[in-house]
């Protein structure tokens, strides 16, 4: 099935150029490229699984470029305003002037919103409207997108992130409930499953013992910033698929606050599969630390995957919306991973726990 959208757009005359590389910003493992010329075609897809499953259908796919004249671009709007403006400047960046930016997205994701700011600062095609969304195209040119660029963020004090990297402009509320109650002292390897920009490996790291922190981030961007913002010596960074990373030994300790939506609807699976993961990396006796929205239903995987299952008290008391838990010894039929399911490995993940 086509692209209900890039289809009818390229039958315009000229809609693409009869030669060159075309560059593809943010498509997903399910997104529909057949009326784009394979051959031609450079895609950036950053988040691990998207990023694999486009490789498997044989793309070439990077998690970011550094190249520039290409023919044209193709930007499938993420959700995040400020990303979307930053992927469109750097589109306009990469393009030959002249070029032609096509721009796809869902009204659900702020197309229109990002069309009206286009219209002031650039001449647009005539957008066309289907399945929820609209595509459109303007011509790339030097500086018309200046002040779009991908500006860093501080969340906290020592720490940088970028615009559309979960909790990009402070410290997640989840996150720091679950450092709170934290030990004073860890185990001497710990593994931070969707470890975002580092700020709660940071929070680890800080504690007696702790002589390597292995970081598991799918978001590219977010472990970059990680990178960025850890430079102490015992973090290992690792750009994976939480629910599918082999690490080369078993923990005594993995700390997480996983995502559980994927695009808008809830996914408790999601989690469901983080928890499994967890369990398989621990050693026997080991221990799993997790902060999650009250709501989720995950008290049976806990216990069928750990022998001891408890919530945890923050210092300031009860929190309405959290539960800070923590799961010991696991089971031995839990310690192999199960392979996700192949819907919720591919599609993107949007990680708003709120």
């Amino acid at each position: 099935m086509s692209h209900p959208r890039l289809s009818l757009a390229l039958e315009a005359p000229e809609a693409l150029p009869p030669e060159g590389r075309i560059v593809v910003y943010r498509p997903t493992a399910e997104t529909d490229l057949s009326d784009l010329p394979k051959d031609r075609l450079q895609l950036v897809q950053g988040f691990r699984p998207d990023h694999d499953a486009l490789a498997a259908r044989g793309f070439a796919v990077a998690a970011a470029t550094g190249e520039r004249g290409f023919a044209a671009a193709v930007v499938f709007v993420p959700r995040a305003k400020a990303e979307a403006r930053a992927l469109l400047a750097e589109a306009a960046a990469r393009v030959v002037p002249g070029g032609p930016i096509w721009v796809d997205g869902l009204k659900t994701d702020g197309i229109d919103s990002l069309l009206k700011d286009l219209r002031g600062l650039v001449p647009i095609t005539d957008p066309i409207a289907k399945a929820h969304g609209k595509i459109l195209s303007f011509a790339a040119a030097p500086g018309a997108l200046a002040g779009w660029e991908a500006r860093p963020l501080q969340p906290a004090p020592g720490f940088t992130t970028l615009p559309g990297v979960f909790s990009a402009d402070g410290i997640d509320r989840g996150s720091a409930l679950l450092a709170a109650c934290l030990p004073e002292t860890l185990p001497a390897r710990v593994v931070d499953l969707g470890a975002g920009w580092g700020w709660l490996a940071a929070q680890v790291l800080a504690r007696k013992g702790v002589e390597a922190v292995d970081l598991v981030e799918a978001e590219h961007a977010a472990l970059d910033c990680a990178k960025r913002n850890l430079t102490d010596p015992r973090a290992r960074f690792h750009w994976a698929d939480a629910t599918r990373v082999k690490l080369d030994a078993r923990p005594l300790a993995v700390v997480m606050n996983p995502p559980f939506h994927t695009s808008r609807a809830a996914d408790p699976g999601l989690g469901l599969a983080f928890i499994r993961a967890a369990a398989g990396l621990l050693s026997l006796s080991g221990t799993l630390w997790m902060v999650a929205n009250r709501h989720l239903p995950y008290e049976a995987a806990l216990r069928d995957c750990f022998h001891e299952v408890e919530e945890l008290t923050p210092p300031g008391g009860r929190d309405g919306a959290f539960r800070v838990i923590r799961a010991e010894r696991p089971i031995a039929h839990a310690t192999k991973p199960e392979k996700p399911a192949p819907e919720t490995a591919a599609r993107r993940v949007v990680r708003r726990r709120r």
